[in-house]
């Protein structure tokens, strides 16, 4: 076990409750909160103001089938635009949405049901799901 930090109850209660709603740990949620507090803030010039949007768009991508398809996820409205494949051009509302998509665009004799935050995988180099993202600001 490593370092322990103190807080009040409600506080713990509060990253024991987000822990849950995230599928991880209340370490996890501590560290991507520090994480986030910790990144450099954008300007608030126009072009700081684009700098910051392109800055909420996350590449993504999956392979399905032998085919692989790209989008970017928007953090801040949780859509996936689809930037590659058959898909191209076309957005969702959720991330499953757009697993949905290519599922049946793929596999269209399965049932299309997947959970979009573990379909999508960062397009970073990472090999991490959509989901370790998911919560962060």
């Amino acid at each position: 076990m490593g370092p322990t930090i103190d807080v009040d109850d409600q506080t713990f209660r509060s990253i024991e409750f987000a822990a849950r709603m995230g599928n991880t740990t209340a370490g996890e949620v501590v560290a991507r909160l520090v994480a986030a507090a910790s990144m450099p803030r954008s300007t608030s010039t126009a072009a700081g103001a684009e700098d910051a949007k392109a800055e909420r768009q996350v590449g993504v991508y999956v392979d399905y089938e032998g085919h692989r398809t790209s989008g970017r996820y928007d953090r801040d409205t949780k859509r996936i635009d689809i930037v590659s494949g058959p898909l191209a051009g076309k957005s969702f509302k959720t991330p499953t949405g757009a697993a949905r998509a290519v599922v049946t665009l793929y596999k269209p004799e399965v049932n299309p049901n997947r959970n979009g935050w573990s379909f999508w995988l960062l397009d970073d180099g990472s090999g991490n799901f959509l989901q370790t993202i998911r919560y962060s600001v």
